[in-house]
């Protein structure tokens, strides 16, 4: 039975993935054909490009799903974003790649620790299209932004000369980086940190698992795991952006720095409205924590306001909004 899920899985996603190419190319001749161009001053998008937007995506998604990184939702939902993320900038997409595998990679660290600790856990740390959505949503409607006023463009981030273009990338790599370093501030402050986190917003020792606890090794992995996808932002740019932009931009190292405070900040945020407007009790019976109160479970913190998936939008959201101004501080 187990195969015969598995093969029919795969089975759907081959057909999702053979429909999104071909719509994709009736796309691009419809709007070659109407249209002459998606952008503010009506730019061409290369025949090149469109296929690498369409292409790359549905290699990486399958991959992803093969290696049970993605569900068969998350990967049918992962082909649309990865595709409009490709199309804008390629340092987009490989943000949402290194988000993909990195995430992925923390969530199965020493799983079996955090499955005794958390009810929530999911075997395998697979993504299905809920969690896409919420980590990758508001990345995919600036990208559609982007598209609409810059055009589809592998610009450097140059508030000076390009601002649009470096406000709405920042915002990406804000919401992106915010992701990910709330994943890997949450797996690896949980089996790496020796002693219970503290909650955020009145320092009281709480256990480990509790939404709004934090540990000295959780920040240091969240300004990690922000730093990876400001090493991709920064792989994009390296192998795109033209020679004659990269001359008169800043230094885009500066963009890894950012990621990794994309990272922290996101994380900070996360751990706020988590201590706040998101419930945490321990089961009495099983002694792990949960989200929902009930009878038989002991409040620790927080209201029953938000889920954990609006914890990741809200704070995704704030991130993307407050990381340009970080980026503009920095130099860029």
């Amino acid at each position: 039975m187990a195969n015969l899920a598995k093969q029919a899985a795969s089975g759907f996603l081959s057909m999702g993935a053979l429909v999104f190419v071909i719509t994709s190319l009736f796309l691009f001749i419809g709007k070659n054909l109407f249209f002459s161009g998606w952008t503010a001053d009506h730019a061409t998008i290369t025949p090149l490009r469109w296929l690498s937007s369409t292409m790359v995506p549905v290699i990486v998604v399958s991959w992803g799903h093969g290696r049970k990184s993605l569900s068969t939702s998350g990967a049918l939902l992962a082909l649309i974003v990865g595709f409009f993320l490709t199309l804008a900038h390629y340092s987009f997409f490989f943000c949402l790649l290194a988000l993909l595998i990195t995430s992925s990679k923390a969530s199965k660290y020493k799983q079996e620790i955090t499955a005794k600790q958390d009810e929530d856990v999911k075997e395998g740390g697979q993504m299905n299209w809920l969690q896409v959505l919420c980590n990758s949503g508001i990345a995919f409607e600036l990208c559609l932004l982007y598209l609409l006023d810059i055009g589809s463009s592998d610009l450097p981030v140059d508030f000076r000369h390009q601002y649009r273009a470096s406000w709405l990338g920042m915002a990406v790599l804000g919401a992106i980086s915010c992701c990910n370093g709330d994943t890997w501030a949450k797996e690896f402050g949980t089996v790496l940190a020796t002693a219970d986190p503290f909650l955020i917003t009145t320092f009281q020792k709480v256990p480990k698992g509790t939404n709004g606890g934090v540990t000295p090794v959780g920040i240091l992995s969240s300004f990690v795991g922000g730093l990876l996808i400001g090493v991709a932002y920064f792989f994009g740019i390296l192998m795109t952006a033209a020679s004659m932009d990269m001359e008169i931009a800043p230094n885009q190292l500066l963009v890894i720095l950012v990621g990794g405070l994309g990272g922290l900040v996101g994380s900070g945020l996360d751990s706020l409205l988590g201590a706040s407007l998101q419930f945490s009790g321990e089961d009495a019976k099983t002694g792990k924590i949960v989200e929902v109160a009930r009878e038989g479970v002991i409040p620790i913190a927080g209201k029953m306001v938000l889920d954990n998936h609006s914890v990741n939008l809200v704070s995704s959201i704030l991130t993307a909004l407050l990381l340009p101004k970080i980026a503009l501080a920095v130099g860029l």
